[in-house]
């Protein structure tokens, strides 16, 4: 029994390493792909409007399939594999996408400060819809070929929600986060500090993986339907008043509360609009 456990234990690990070898390049591929896909959409594409409706399609399918197979990496290998990934793309997001949002009520929270026309902000958010909507089908191409352990029958499988909570207490968790990252944001952009990139993204992954067990810390309307809508566990409407609104209120409310925070927030006194 000694030898045989001896050599199962190294196999095991190189079989998880190689597991993991996967994944990796499954999210460096979807990286690759909208990277090259944004750039010769800025090449061909002469139509601004047009140009950053597309780019908003392609940076959202490129977000859900990173979240797609982050979550093989959870399943297979801990939140804290998991989170080390997670903030290592949230850092990559922010410069590669630039002023591209992925993220639906960025653009309401545009219209509501007079920044973006309620029919722009429509249109783009559509795009982001479309765009993670679409992903599911190359994702589970991949997984069909199931080159890593995690993906054995993934693409076969009935999905469930990961809400784990009453829908009211989901939708507490999701506009709570969704209102504390974007007071923090706010105060990153305005202080303009040397680290905010990090300290935003540590943010953000700190309270993505304090919403795991809770409503699955989302916090992006688009990238929870994507990867949740009409799975069993709740109703639409459930899945829309959790994801959708409680998250774009806490956004709206954000834009409330900041000027009352911001001395907090800043160490400053008064607020320079853009």
């Amino acid at each position: 029994m000694g030898p045989q456990r001896h050599l199962t234990f190294p196999g095991a690990r190189r079989r998880r390493a190689m597991s993991l070898a996967v994944s990796t390049a499954v999210v460096l591929f979807a990286c690759l792909v909208a990277h090259l896909l944004r750039l010769t959409v800025r090449r061909s594409v002469h139509s601004a409007e047009l140009r950053r409706l597309l780019a908003e399609a392609i940076t959202a399918s490129e977000l859900c399939a990173c979240a797609f197979e982050l979550g093989i990496i959870a399943g297979s290998y801990g939140v804290g594999t998991y989170a080390v990934y997670l903030f290592l793309l949230c850092i990559y997001q922010s410069y590669a996408w630039g002023e591209v949002y992925a993220c639906p009520y960025l653009h309401v929270e545009d219209w509501w400060l007079g920044q973006q026309a309620a029919g722009t902000a429509a249109l783009r958010i559509l795009a982001e819809v479309i765009g993670g909507w679409a992903t599911w089908r190359y994702v589970r191409a991949l997984w069909w070929l199931e080159l890593a352990a995690g993906h054995r029958g993934r693409w076969a499988e009935a999905c469930t929600a990961d809400l784990q909570v009453s829908p009211l207490h989901g939708a507490l968790v999701e506009g709570v986060a969704v209102l504390f990252c974007r007071l923090v944001a706010r105060a990153l952009h305005e202080r303009q500090h040397r680290f905010a990139t990090a300290i935003d993204a540590f943010c953000a992954t700190s309270l993505v993986v304090a919403g795991f067990n809770y409503s699955g810390g989302y916090y992006n309307p688009m990238l929870a339907s994507a990867l949740k809508l009409g799975c069993r566990g709740h109703t639409v409407a459930e899945h829309v008043a959790v994801y959708w609104c409680a998250a774009t209120a806490g956004a709206l409310l954000s834009i409330q509360l900041y000027p009352l925070l911001r001395p907090t927030l800043t160490g400053r006194a008064e607020h320079k609009r853009d």
